[in-house]
């Protein structure tokens, strides 16, 4: 008896899908993110430090 013979052999294919309309939207949620994210920092720059310096 030959041990490879006795063991199933299994192939396993991984398909990658690349939806275009996935990409986008993810593109633009990470977006809006950074709009956020710096529209938060203009404001904490610009109205909240000058308070400390008076």
């Amino acid at each position: 008896m030959n041990l490879s013979n006795d063991i199933d052999k299994k192939e396993v294919h991984i398909e990658k899908k690349s939806d275009s309309s996935a990409v986008l939207t993810t593109l633009i949620k990470y977006a809006a993110y950074l709009v956020i994210f710096f529209g938060v920092l203009y404001f904490i720059i610009h109205y909240i430090i000058p308070l400390f310096h008076k």
